[in-house]
Order: C-alpha cells, then structure tokens, then sequence
C-alpha cells in the first residue's frame, strides 16, 4: 500500500496494492465526499481523504468496513503520510496470525 499527503491540498492519497490498475466502476463517497474509495475491477483500489486536518480516521474506518478493508492498516499508513509530507510512503501489511 501507497499514500501520499499532499500539504498544500490537505490530502491524502492511498493507493491500494501494486498501484498498477485502471479506476473503473465508480466510487464510495463517504463523511460528505471527505473519504473516497475508487474500485478497479469492483475491488477497492484508491482511497482518496480530503480535509485531513479536520479528522480522519473515522472516515477511514467507515471506509473499512464498508469495503471489507483493514481500518489499522489504512490509519497508519495515513499517519506515516502526514508525517513525511509530499512525499510517498509504503506501508507492506501481512495477514493477521490467529493467537
């Protein structure tokens, strides 16, 4: 996974997988188009937060769930992103092992 925060727009850009698809089939628009999934092939592939400064991780979790998604995953990643600005960063996330 990919993310990009881009400080002069106050968003955040994360790019699901190895970033190589073409967005078709439409998008989730969620919090009022602050938080939106963009699907490949019906799969989520972007997720795009615009506003970061006024919150994000509840629409980030929304977004989760909705797209069966891992909220802890997708909230790190944007944290990395808005700690190193206008920059990408990568986050690689393994399956969860059974205790």
């Amino acid at each position: 996974m990919k993310a990009d925060y881009d400080s002069r727009a106050d968003t955040i850009q994360i790019t699901l997988g190895d970033g190589d698809c073409r967005l078709s089939g439409g998008s989730d628009v969620i919090e009022n188009g602050r938080v939106i999934v963009s699907f490949s092939e019906k799969r989520p592939a972007m997720i795009d937060v615009i506003g970061t400064r006024k919150g994000f991780e509840d629409g980030l979790r929304v977004a989760a769930h909705r797209n069966e998604l891992d909220a802890e995953a997708l909230i790190a990643i944007s944290r990395a992103a808005l700690a190193a600005p206008d920059r990408p960063v990568r986050l690689d996330v393994g399956a969860r092992i059974a205790a």
